[in-house]
């Protein structure tokens, strides 16, 4: 039991005792959700808000403050203060350090996993990059948000699906098709990949200006992809083995990788049966032509699932999407890492599921993003000034094995470490705000080793891995706790303690930017702490117990960084 469950049940247990016959008093589980971190460490280190306790008692929090404190007489694990309406605990700071290295030490790697998602799946659908389309920097966020998701998710016990819903479907592709089979070469698609294929559509476009005609041979060539037409198949899918190809090399770079490449062509047959359902439920009305979902009693425009010409949309694959996952995965959750700008169309297709009479639809969510601006600029693909994702990433190497050269020229593996803190850098940056903020990706901050940053903390972690290194036979002595209750280690020993509540809080909030918080503020102790004391000398059995606050510290930052996607170097 860590010191905070222990806390929020013998306060739990106090507060029964002073007032048996009371109603709705929290229980233990519910306190300690209540249980707050004071501003000011001179005012403790947890405090309990008595005003939640004035209405079923009938008393002023101040009053039932000092009446918890009285009755109070657990010295061994924290001693109490009144203050204005608050059960302020001071923690017994040697039996603290005590209890918060057992449980780190025994958990190893795995401190802050559980089996809390045992028997539960989360479908994840992110990325969902373009088919014929090169991966750009603003694929990044919903890449890594994904990717960090599925790692918190399955380090808390539940079973993950990472999908990639591919964008592979429209009439855009019938012209590809017809475009390549004009003037393409298939040695220089094999050879340049998507490259030779945005070329050959740039041409598609420049020559219809002048050849209309050849916008009804694109869309006769689409017809003949949704047809099943081998030849127009052939085509299709080696332009999407292509693109997946070029794909990899970045996702092999970011260490991403997925369960499932199911995109839009993969729901082209079950987009009927959704349809017709919607149909037979008598949800289907039409409109100017089309055929639509009225949902004006939810204030929402109306989701238009047919157009007039009988073609579907983007609402009905992911209305087919949804249940095919629903029915082939058994989801608890599926949760759509995509920009906010989409808020309203899943607003409508959540909205239309319940509709049609799926309880589960209530366990669909949005997990929205913001935008990314590249110093301090806006990114437009269509005013051309898109940042290919692999050049920022081969960018961000370039100027990290810079500056190894210029601090640790003589440390070895430059470029694997190099490539470590690059890619670091850029992942940190991305995940290092809430999510739902727009983020501003500027080189002097991502790849500064001194502040809030990627290589900051990965460095942290290799100054732990270099005072273990050093450690030796010190490591082997038997600790003295009570050597860890300066104010520097009690300090990193809280946040350490807190680090299981913060994966959980990030999971239930879909905010991976939690994590990459709480590594930089044990990053940031630790290093107050590596400053203010010697941790390899003086008695053997201090030593010790420093030592393992140390291991204790890489540790966590270790594991911190691979849930959020980023490795962890032990020499910098």
């Amino acid at each position: 039991m860590d010191t905070m469950t222990r806390i929020a049940a013998l306060a739990a247990e106090c507060m029964k005792s002073l007032w048996p016959e009371a109603e709705g008093l929290p229980a233990a589980e519910e306190l300690r959700g209540l249980l707050a971190v004071p501003p000011d460490p001179a005012m403790g280190d947890y405090a309990f808000p008595c005003f939640r306790l004035a209405k079923p008692l009938r008393m002023a929090p101040p009053k039932i403050a000092e009446a918890l404190c009285a009755a109070w007489n657990h010295q061994d694990v924290a001693s109490v203060q009144p203050v204005n309406g608050y059960m302020n605990f001071f923690l017994n700071r040697e039996n603290f350090a005590a209890e918060t290295m057992a449980a780190l030490q025994a958990a190893g790697d795995r401190y802050g996993s559980s089996d809390l998602g045992a028997g539960k799946t989360v479908c994840l659908d992110y990325s969902s990059i373009n088919i014929a389309k090169r991966f750009h920097i603003g694929h990044l966020s919903t890449t890594m948000i994904g990717h960090s998701l599925k790692r918190i998710f399955d380090f808390l016990g539940y079973t993950t699906v990472g999908i990639n819903h591919l964008g592979d479907w429209g009439t855009q592709f019938g012209k590809m098709v017809c475009a390549y089979k004009k003037w393409g070469r298939k040695e220089d698609v094999e050879e340049r990949g998507i490259d030779a294929m945005t070329e050959l559509y740039v041409r598609f476009h420049k020559e219809a200006e002048t050849d209309p005609s050849l916008e009804d041979e694109g869309r006769a060539w689409f017809k003949r992809i949704e047809d099943g037409d081998p030849e127009a198949l052939e085509v299709f899918t080696w332009f999407k083995e292509v693109t997946l190809k070029d794909a990899a090399r970045v996702y092999d770079q970011l260490g991403v990788s997925f369960d499932s490449y199911a995109g839009e062509s993969f729901y082209n047959d079950k987009m009927d049966p959704v349809v017709e359902e919607l149909r037979a439920k008598g949800l289907l009305v039409e409109s100017q032509g089309a055929q639509v979902v009225d949902l004006s009693e939810d204030n929402m425009p109306p989701c238009l699932i047919l157009k007039s010409d009988g073609a579907t949309i983007y609402a009905t694959r992911d209305l087919a999407a949804a249940i095919y996952r629903q029915n082939t995965y058994h989801f608890d959750k599926c949760l759509y890492v995509v920009a906010y700008q989409q808020d309203l169309h899943f607003r409508q297709v959540f909205r239309v599921l319940e509709k049609m009479g799926y309880p589960w639809a209530k366990d669909c969510v949005h997990v929205a993003f913001g935008m990314v601006s590249f110093e301090g600029e806006a990114l437009s693909t269509r005013k051309g000034n898109m940042i290919l994702l692999e050049d920022l990433l081969s960018q961000a190497v370039t100027k990290a094995r810079e500056i190894i050269e210029e601090k640790s020229p003589n440390l070895e593996n430059k470029d694997e470490v190099a490539r470590q803190i690059g890619i670091g850098a850029v992942i940190y940056t991305d995940l290092s705000a809430n999510r739902i903020k727009d983020i501003d990706f500027r080189w002097d901050r991502a790849l500064n080793f001194d502040g809030e940053s990627g290589p900051y903390v990965q460095y942290t972690h290799a100054r732990c891995c270099s005072v273990l290194r050093k450690a030796g036979d010190l490591a082997a002595a038997v600790p003295d706790w009570s050597a860890l209750m300066d104010d520097e280690a009690q300090s990193l020993l809280r946040l350490l303690s807190r680090f299981p509540d913060v994966i959980r809080e990030a999971a239930e909030k879909y905010e991976p930017s939690m994590i990459t918080r709480a590594v930089t503020d044990i990053a940031q102790a630790y290093n107050k702490y590596y400053y203010e004391h010697r941790i390899l000398d003086g008695e053997p059995a201090g030593a010790a117990a420093r030592i393992a606050l140390t291991d204790a510290a890489r540790q966590t930052i270790k594991t911190g960084l691979y849930l959020i996607g980023i490795e962890a170097p032990e020499r910098m």
